[in-house]
């Protein structure tokens, strides 16, 4: 298999940055704590933010931890995982939707990755938000629920098309992808704000493209700040005993 560099917990397993999809990954875990969130979708406010890049990592970090994994990609205008997968995409979701071809028929697995498979987008479709919006996507969602562990959906853009708001009513829980130095606040804040009118359940936001040398700086510098002041004055009193 010709991996993808963006596959990075694939690639290189023990990066710094793979830990941080583990992290993401342990997180999800948390939320079906509650309740069970076992379809799961990721928007973005706008284009090139890491969305596919994120949910692509989070799902084969799932898959090596053991789960059954399906990843969909729902972004039919701009698909993008057969390519980051190397697959084919003669065959999609709009088969499965339009042609009512099996699951069986369509769902690929990847070589190298265990446990996961992956729907691409396949033709695209003249209306996709019709297609989306259709009965026939919502007992495709209802099989893959009792089909696999974990679905996690590529969505377009929130802010885009209406595609990712339509899935947000048949999907347990919603990811927001913002990127470090290049979103938008204005933009984030609508795009939250448009989730919340169609009582999406977020259950989270996912800094992508950040330096991670400046965050490590910005911690220690919160961690200091909103210490109370009894804590400051032992530790700057361990330094004069020194």
């Amino acid at each position: 298999m010709n991996i993808n560099k963006n596959l990075i917990t694939l690639r290189d397993p023990k990066a710094p940055v793979s830990e941080a999809y583990r992290m993401i990954r342990t997180n999800l875990q948390y939320t079906n704590i509650d309740r069970q969130n076992k379809l799961i979708a990721f928007t973005s406010s706008s284009t090139e933010e890491g969305k596919t890049t994120t949910i692509s990592n989070v799902a084969i970090t799932m898959a090596q931890a053991g789960y059954k994994v399906l990843l969909i990609d729902c972004d039919l205008r701009k698909s993008r995982l057969h390519k980051t997968f190397n697959l084919r995409n003669h065959l999609g979701l709009t088969s499965i939707i339009v042609e009512k071809k099996p699951l069986s028929e369509v769902a690929q697995t990847v070589e190298e990755i265990e446990n996961l498979y992956v729907i691409t987008a396949g033709a695209m479709p003249p209306d996709p938000a019709e297609l989306i919006a259709s009965q026939s996507m919502q007992s495709f969602l209802k099989e893959v629920r009792d089909a696999y562990d974990i679905v996690l959906i590529d969505t377009p853009p929130i802010l885009s098309v209406t595609d990712a708001a339509i899935l947000s009513g048949f999907v347990d829980g919603m990811i927001l992808i913002f990127a470090a130095d290049q979103t938008n606040i204005e933009a984030a804040k609508v795009a939250k704000k448009s989730l919340e009118k169609v009582n999406a359940n977020i259950l989270g936001a996912v800094l992508t493209k950040a330096n991670m040398k400046k965050l490590r700086n910005y911690y220690y510098y919160y961690d200091y700040k909103e210490k109370p002041e009894s804590e400051k004055k032992k530790r700057k009193d361990k330094k004069k005993n020194k």
